[in-house]
């Protein structure tokens, strides 16, 4: 039986500031082990994915800090997060005065994050299950943090980011030296040391740059 996804997240996570953006707080795995044995039970009974939505990854960081930092980017626009994981980006550009903001990914269990995550911070964040990268959203800026981690992936995402730009759409993507990342098409804005965890990186710290996708 499917746990419930909120008294999930609720369980096996507490509220934390991640280290590149504490004004905000998210529901976070402290010791990353159980949190992954737990859903890896979970996982054999329903098939669903790891729990990614419970960490602060470096490209998420990268991108609300420079949200935060540099608000005019979202400021009264209507905003995507696109594979949302914790929602730190849609949170941030929440904060910044977005004036709408989706937060969209495929798990039930990070979208029950997102939700606590927002509320925790209180801000107003729409979440979607829906596969973005069969629609032409109409949101005016689309955050994507580190989502060319796998070959597969970036082969789906990349072609429609690189539309949506061509569509007039601000794409930001925050990357910290994934394998697959586009080696054309993207203008740097910014860099940022992210402190990181062993047990989920291979160093202490990754310098994680944010891009705008041009076309």
């Amino acid at each position: 039986m499917t746990p419930d996804p909120a008294a999930f997240v609720r369980e096996w996570t507490r509220l934390m500031a991640p280290p590149l953006v504490p004004e905000l707080v998210l529901h976070l795995a402290g010791p990353v082990t159980p949190l992954w044995e737990a859903t890896e039970k979970t996982l054999e009974q329903t098939g669903l994915p790891p729990p990614y939505w419970a960490f602060a990854w470096p490209g998420g960081q990268a991108i609300a800090r420079h949200v935060l930092d540099h608000p005019g980017l979202v400021r009264g626009l209507p905003v995507l997060d696109f594979a949302a994981g914790s929602g730190i980006a849609a949170i941030a550009a929440a904060k910044a005065g977005a004036a709408r903001v989706v937060a969209t990914d495929l798990d039930a269990f990070a979208l029950a994050a997102i939700r606590l995550n927002a509320a925790a911070n209180g801000v107003t964040v729409e979440t979607t299950d829906e596969d973005m990268t069969t629609s032409e959203s109409t949101c005016r800026v689309i955050l994507a943090g580190d989502v060319c981690y796998e070959r597969p992936m970036a082969a789906r995402v990349w072609p429609w980011l690189v539309a949506r730009a061509r569509a007039g759409v601000r794409v930001l993507l925050a990357d910290p030296g994934r394998a697959y990342l586009p080696k054309r098409g993207l203008l740097e804005f910014a860099r940022y040391r992210v402190p990181t965890s062993r047990e989920l990186e291979d160093r202490e710290e990754r310098e994680t740059v944010v891009y705008q996708v041009e076309v």
